[in-house]
């Protein structure tokens, strides 16, 4: 029987409705064989949470712009926890200062990319530990 695919959720929080890097991520997973579930724009947290469990998702990938990512990718976390989610691993991209970024990660963000970070350094992160899990 053939190895499962990594299933990525790429989901856009919050009001931000810049979405051309969630895309080109989304097309950059998929291409690298993972299979990809893109939620749109303008996702609560708890619609993120809902689409990653009904999706049975290994990886969250949150595009955050907005400057809201101290308060929407917790929640989200706390959601997939609440869910029973603990080995899925939760990304964030985007705009985000390298103050926060260990905040983040201490609140179980598993990885941070900023812009410039290439599409095959994601996507050797999330095949790294995705199948270490």
């Amino acid at each position: 029987m053939p190895e499962r695919k990594i299933r990525v959720l790429v989901a856009k929080p919050g009001l931000d409705g810049h979405d051309r890097g969630a895309k080109v991520i989304a097309r950059a997973l998929r291409d690298a064989g993972m299979e990809v579930i893109y939620t749109g724009l303008r996702q609560t947290p708890e619609m993120i949470a809902s689409a990653a469990l009904q999706e049975d998702v290994d990886a969250v990938g949150i595009s955050i712009l907005s400057g809201a990512h101290r308060t929407l990718c917790p929640r989200i976390v706390e959601l997939l926890r609440e869910n029973g989610m603990d080995d899925v691993l939760i990304l964030v991209g985007g705009i985000v200062p390298n103050e926060d970024i260990d905040g983040l990660k201490s609140n179980g963000i598993s990885e941070v990319f900023l812009p410039g970070t290439s599409t095959e350094d994601i996507v050797r992160y999330i095949n790294a530990n995705v199948r270490s899990n």
